[in-house]
């Protein structure tokens, strides 16, 4: 296998910040490796660019418009000057044929996106938007999280965003959002979310299936 330094000689590209690498709705025939610096996976949304993740060094992304020959679904812009490997469909192809560590790591992403696509799922299928809302804060937790010394989990969230991925409008996601606020489950701090206590956050959805469940009987 190619050391770093020759993968880079053949693939590399420096991108400064603000790059775009690709936009959602373009055709695209080439997949990115991430090697350093950073970059934000966005998509289009009824209140403008929604952040769907932060990648760092390791990832690579780009590759479902090479799997399925469909346009890209969202957009890849450089945050921290990065080095990329940039490669085409048939060097994709040829790598995760002779090469099963990339074609594993290949496979689990794709587990990954599908368990994301089920819990999505089950969020939208709750009437409650309270049930909603710590479901979605949930899923944030787990893919975007960034677990402090104290036990709390900070996260970039946008609540507009997160309204428009469970079905909800801003104005019913915020409300909840303060509810939980003021039972000091979770606090907003610049930038994002932060979850005080996962295990409360748990706890009190709990409380509200249950609620629902003999509510409905």
């Amino acid at each position: 296998m190619a050391s770093g330094g020759d993968l880079f000689a053949r693939f590399g590209k420096l991108c400064e910040v603000g790059d775009v690498l690709f936009s959602e709705g373009e055709v695209g025939d080439t997949m990115f490796v991430l090697q350093s610096g950073e970059v934000r996976i966005s998509k289009n949304g009824r209140d403008g660019q929604k952040t769907l993740a932060v990648l760092g060094p390791g990832e690579f992304f780009g590759e479902m418009a090479i799997l399925n020959a469909k346009p890209r679904n969202a957009t890849a812009e450089v945050t921290e000057r990065a080095r990329v490997l940039v490669i085409d469909a048939r060097t994709f192809e040829q790598m995760v044929v002779s090469n099963a560590e990339i074609a594993v790591r290949l496979i689990k992403k794709l587990a990954r996106r599908l368990d994301s696509a089920n819990a999505l799922i089950d969020v939208l299928m709750h009437r409650d938007p309270k049930a909603r809302v710590i479901l979605g804060l949930s899923r944030q937790v787990e893919t975007t999280g960034d677990v402090q010394p104290d036990g709390s989990v900070e996260m970039p969230l946008d609540e507009a965003a997160l309204g428009e991925e469970i079905g909800l409008t801003t104005e019913e996601t915020s409300e909840v959002i303060t509810r939980l606020e003021r039972l000091r489950i979770i606090s907003r701090i610049e930038g994002g979310i932060r979850v005080s206590n996962v295990q409360r956050l748990d706890e009190f959805l709990e409380f509200l299936e249950m609620q629902q469940k003999f509510g409905d009987t």
